[in-house]
């Protein structure tokens, strides 16, 4: 057992959700969303090279120090699968660390719209998930992967960076790629994807001109494709993939986008207010006629009133989702107002601080 293997055994105990280790500070934990420092020494930029190096192949060791940041996952058995990041920061050495359950959650345990098994139940086309980082994108398509593989005869390809849920065959044959180790670049994977007989691609992210490109071709020509950005809204996803492009082929992109896009899930996390960990609040759009007809006419401004009045398609816009959670008594009044940009004074409901580990 390496010795940080006992840190990840401590943060799946406090139930955190990443554990930070660096240079000049002791260990810190993310619970329900806080920065909370563990009760252990400051660490040297030896103690987080003997901790970090101790778990990483000769091979991954020769990238950190070419490149001075590496993304991997390591599995602790019988305790977890880790995202981990390293890097290099100002005082030496520094890593996040993220529990990847090794059991994937139903969309009912996860309490997903039931609006979601309705989106992804077609056969072609592409579905984006969104949110900032730590907003929930990866453990949202496991469960939607996980869905199909228990449900459909399918051919399901990830391509990933790194691997995080892994996936068993049920009734889809699910083979997944890592890239740095399967595959060079997400680009590259794509191209190979056409040729390799897939039903259902699954992109970890778009990161570049070419690899929306390709994700947008795989949709056009009769796939299924699931892939993560960054963005906070609908309205902002579909900005974000055609500002990508040059502005002479912006045109056809909007083309392509309203032809294929099946929908946009952007989702958000929040504290419970019973301090019982965090709850997700949705965005939801469905690309019906209309939303194609404003995205190929370039009336990106016009889709937040389409989504409020496209209920009936289960369509829902954060503001609604979040005024759901406010009435249910599930989150802090300050938090919901800050997300939404809106002052509010709160009578004292803003979200408590949460205290020091032992």
């Amino acid at each position: 057992m390496a010795i940080i293997d006992e840190l990840f055994k401590y943060m799946v105990d406090q139930n955190a959700s990443d554990l930070h280790i660096t240079s000049g500070a002791p260990p810190y934990l993310r619970l329900h969303g806080n920065m909370v420092p563990m009760n252990y020494k400051d660490l040297s930029n030896q103690d987080v090279q003997g901790l970090v190096f101790e778990i990483l192949t000769e091979k991954q060791k020769k990238t950190f120090i070419e490149k001075w940041e590496l993304d991997f996952a390591y599995t602790v058995s019988g305790l977890g699968r880790f995202r981990c990041n390293v890097f290099m920061q100002r005082k030496g050495l520094a890593a996040v660390f993220r529990i990847i359950p090794e059991k994937i959650k139903t969309p009912q345990e996860l309490n997903l719209p039931s609006t979601l098994l309705e989106l992804i139940d077609c056969d072609r086309g592409l579905i984006l998930v969104t949110g900032p980082t730590g907003s929930g994108k990866s453990t949202t398509l496991a469960a939607l992967i996980h869905h199909i593989n228990m449900t459909k005869d399918s051919h399901i390809l990830t391509v990933e960076d790194p691997i995080e849920f892994v996936h068993q065959n049920i009734k889809a044959l699910i083979n997944q790629r890592e890239v740095g180790v399967h595959t060079k670049s997400f680009a590259n994977a794509l191209k190979s994807a056409l040729r390799d007989d897939p039903d259902i691609l699954l992109v970890g992210e778009l990161r570049d001109l070419e690899t929306i490109a390709l994700a947008l071709t795989a949709a056009e020509t009769g796939h299924l494709v699931f892939a993560t950005l960054h963005t906070n809204s609908a309205a902002k996803t579909i900005d974000r993939i055609i500002d990508v492009f040059p502005e002479g082929q912006q045109q056809q992109i909007r083309t392509m986008l309203a032809e294929s896009l099946r929908g946009v899930i952007a989702q958000t996390l929040f504290a419970r207010l019973d301090g019982q960990g965090r709850v997700a609040a949705y965005e939801i759009m469905k690309c019906t006629k209309a939303i194609g007809n404003l995205i190929r006419e370039n009336k990106i401004h016009q889709i937040p009133s389409q989504i409020q009045t496209g209920q009936k398609f289960g369509m829902i816009l954060f503001e609604k989702y979040i005024e759901d959670l406010l009435e249910k008594g599930l989150i802090h009044k300050a938090d919901a107002f800050s997300f939404l940009g809106k002052d509010v004074d709160d009578g004292g409901q803003s979200n408590p601080e949460v205290k020091k580990a032992v």
